[in-house]
């Protein structure tokens, strides 16, 4: 499945649709800002996948501080199965540069 833009995200958000959000930061950076996303660290994914399985069908898209975990994120589910995961290109800190960050 393609990465998804800022942009995009935004649509999807507002719009209401429907998909799994996932934010693999660490919980401070959570706390600093977030987008609403499940807080699921990147070191504690291979952890709670059993209880993401049921997911394993749906639209899930991941984001972090930049892309590069959740990339590496979107590899790991992939490679457990999952067919339609989707990775925030420039994370939060594209979404802060695009549209600020209000808590």
């Amino acid at each position: 499945m393609e990465d998804i833009t800022v942009e995009e995200l935004k649509q999807k958000i507002y719009r209401n649709e429907s998909f799994v959000f996932i934010d693999v930061r660490e919980p401070e950076e959570y706390e600093q800002a977030n987008l609403g996303a499940e807080l699921i660290p990147l070191g504690t994914l291979p952890d709670v996948l059993p209880s993401l399985l049921v997911h394993r069908e749906k639209e899930i898209i991941i984001h972090c501080r930049s892309g590069a975990r959740s990339g590496n994120a979107k590899l790991f589910l992939v490679s457990q199965g999952f067919t339609n995961v989707r990775n925030v290109l420039g994370g939060i800190l594209e979404w802060e540069r695009l549209y600020g960050l209000h808590q």
